[in-house]
């Protein structure tokens, strides 16, 4: 071996040292990351595993039930189709949905169980992911459950009308899914699941009648209010000025509070 290729070798051998003459530590060799399938079914385990989470999605089930039963028995007949079926019973779910969020969102502060999550997975931000898209594909399922008991109700005691247009289904989906990721994003901004509850239910009804109340907020409200710019959605008459006023109702009550919930997260010292 030549001189050159003996000193490249013992070049490349030696580890690298920094000015002080302090050798850099080198990258040792482990084990690949968590698979964000494992993350996520980790989340949605917990969301439905933990006596809050399990009889929020009972009592979600109940209500709506109840309500179907009730609406039968007493409620005008001619009403009893299936959209309107349908309608009753997602009532319920369009309060308690967020609600779910919320306790998804805040389980790691809530329980003081974030030192283990974070270990486990050291990159907060694919568990903020997975936190929201296990929100979202619970509150499907509760959706799923909701859309076959009023089919039922439709069958057992409705009109047997089977009048909900495309357009309806996929407002009402998406509006769901709305309320659900609110949920998530004041979760993840308050990290306090009273203080999260408590403000996603006041706030946008106190600012929904103040909207209405107050004259010079009137026109502001047709585009801040979120129960407002979503009743288009639910009844799949969506025109381009709704989706605007939709956009910035979003952009205000969703996406703000998860981007500045996000931040919190990724940056607070984890007790």
């Amino acid at each position: 071996m030549s001189s050159t290729e003996t000193s490249t070798a013992r070049t490349t051998d030696t580890p690298a040292v920094g000015r002080d003459g302090v050798r850099t530590p080198e990258a040792l060799p482990g084990r690949p990351g968590v698979p964000f399938g494992r993350t996520l079914h980790a989340e949605l385990r917990k969301m439905v595993d933990t006596r809050a989470g399990r009889w929020m999605v009972i009592v979600m089930a109940a209500v709506a039930a109840l309500i179907l039963v009730a609406f039968l028995i007493w409620g005008p007949a001619e009403d009893a189709s299936f959209s309107g079926l349908l309608e009753l019973s997602t009532l319920p779910l369009a309060m308690l949905l967020p609600v779910l969020g919320i306790m998804a969102a805040t389980a790691e502060w809530s329980q003081r169980t974030g030192l283990v999550t974070f270990t486990l997975e050291p990159h907060r931000g694919r568990v903020v992911l997975a936190k929201v898209l296990a929100a979202l594909a619970l509150a499907l399922v509760v959706l799923v459950v909701a859309v076959a008991a009023s089919a039922l109700a439709n069958v057992a005691g409705g009109t047997g009308e089977w009048d909900l247009s495309a357009a309806a289904a996929g407002g009402l989906v998406l509006a769901l899914l709305i309320y659900v990721l609110q949920g998530v994003a004041f979760g993840l901004l308050f990290l306090n699941t009273p203080v999260a509850i408590v403000s996603v239910l006041v706030l946008p009804t106190v600012w929904s009648i103040a909207t209405t109340a107050i004259s010079s907020l009137q026109d502001i409200g047709r585009w801040l209010n979120l129960d407002l710019v979503t009743q288009p959605l639910f009844a799949g008459e969506m025109g381009g000025r709704d989706w605007a006023q939709l956009g910035t109702a979003l952009a205000v009550w969703v996406l703000l509070p998860l981007a500045v919930g996000t931040h919190r997260v990724l940056h607070r010292e984890v007790k």
